[in-house]
């Protein structure tokens, strides 16, 4: 009991030492591990992906479009993040820009500003406007720390698990291994979908006002995420899936594209 109760005091402190605000919604996140830490991992990592892909010169008219695309997001985000007072956020940013010659459908943003877009995407997005989607999507995920927030979050869970393993010590082994593996899955729904789903919505409105803002019009949102959903062959039930449903999406981006587009479209 001693133990348990020594755990669970330790994953107080945690909570109460990690709570941190989304810097740019004022949302208040879980940010367990150090900002330091998770930008050499990143650094590392996309160095690492960088170094041993297919990357594409800058010569390449595709890779161009990807770093005009991106540094006109990287400089709204900057105004964005100076006209409300919180810029010095960025101020370990290390803006990248990479394309890889891969057909994959994916683009990411590393914590840091580090950006990877992979050249299957580029069919899908057609256009500077539906790149700037996309991009301003990633981006928003490492602006607001979502990549912190489900580290952080697993590291949560884990230590959950932990307090629930000393506590059914003395329990049969198949009880012990059924109560476990009933907390994995409830943690999951009730803690790790819901959290991502409500990132992906926040990176969606962020990365469409960063896009506006750097002159992309927002109303190429809906097209993009349309044609991303006809390339869906199988849908996940919402509930347990880490994005919301393309239907969803487009409903609530449809929703805030008129405001969006008012006050930030330049």
């Amino acid at each position: 009991m001693r133990t348990i109760t020594s755990l669970s005091i330790l994953l107080i402190v945690f909570l109460l030492a990690g709570c941190k605000t989304v810097p740019v919604t004022g949302r208040k996140q879980l940010n367990l591990v150090p900002d330091f830490m998770i930008r050499e991992l990143s650094f590392s990592q996309y160095d690492s992906v960088v170094n041993y892909s297919r990357t594409l010169s800058q010569y390449d008219e595709r890779a161009q479009m990807v770093t005009r695309v991106g540094m006109r997001i990287q400089q709204a985000v900057e105004t964005y993040m100076n006209e409300n007072k919180i810029g010095k956020e960025l101020k370990n940013f290390k803006w990248a820009f990479n394309t890889i010659d891969e057909n994959v459908v994916n683009a990411w943003c590393m914590p840091g500003g580090k950006v990877v877009v992979y050249t299957g995407l580029l069919p899908v997005t057609q256009s500077e406007e539906g790149l700037a989607v996309v991009m301003g999507h990633e981006i928003a995920h490492a602006i607001a720390r979502h990549g912190n927030e489900r580290m952080s979050e697993g590291l949560l869970v884990n230590f959950g698990g932990l307090v629930l393993q000393e506590a059914l010590k003395n329990k049969k082994q198949e009880t012990q291994l059924l109560f476990l593996a009933l907390y994995m899955v409830g943690s999951n729904l009730a803690l790790s979908l819901p959290n991502s789903r409500m990132q992906e919505n926040e990176a969606d409105k962020l990365g469409l006002i960063f896009a506006s803002m750097a002159g992309y019009n927002p109303d190429a949102a809906i097209p993009f995420w349309q044609r991303m959903s006809a390339l869906n062959k199988t849908k996940t039930p919402e509930f347990l899936s880490t994005h919301p449903s393309d239907e969803t999406r487009i409903r609530k981006l449809t929703a805030l594209i008129p405001e969006i587009k008012e006050k930030y479209y330049r």
